[in-house]
């Protein structure tokens, strides 16, 4: 058997790399290690996501991000982040609205961000299931009349 480098591979074969798949928790985790590798870098703020509509909010992207710094980790990646919008994170992390909106909207900090804040509050969504306040805050913002007024925005 000879030995070949995965570079010797890729011209013979499609190599693809596997990694066991990652809990919410270990998804939450690396995204902040991540970030805290630079604590001092400057991040794009998300504006007003609490006040975009679904769709819009959903497709949102902001270039130089703390979820452009998720989505450039090749790890994230092959465990199927697909790209760096809000939705996709949402989704991808499993966090709800208030979660995300509190790691990324400009509403908390200015047009800017440190990685580090960011990376603190990726751990502070981490440590909120079950918190009474983040439930209700949840389920307020799932009333009827709230609904009502989202849609009149549209």
């Amino acid at each position: 058997m000879k030995h070949q480098t995965l570079e010797e591979l890729h011209e013979v074969a499609k190599v693809e790399v596997s990694f066991p798949a990652m809990t919410r928790g270990q998804r939450l985790e690396h995204w902040a290690m991540l970030l805290e590798r630079n604590p001092e870098r400057c991040l794009a703020a998300f504006p007003g996501t609490e006040y975009m509509t679904l769709d819009v909010r959903d497709k949102a992207r902001s270039l130089d991000s703390a979820l452009s710094v998720a989505f450039a980790d090749p790890i994230l990646r092959a465990q199927g982040l697909k790209n760096d919008t809000y939705g996709e994170a949402k989704r991808f992390f499993e966090l709800t609205d208030w979660q995300l909106h509190a790691v990324v909207c400009h509403c908390h900090v200015g047009g800017t961000m440190k990685a580090g804040w960011a990376a603190i509050q990726v751990r502070s969504a981490m440590g909120m299931e079950g918190k009474l306040f983040s439930r209700l805050r949840e389920a307020i913002a799932h009333w009827p009349v709230f609904r009502v007024l989202t849609h009149a925005r549209e």
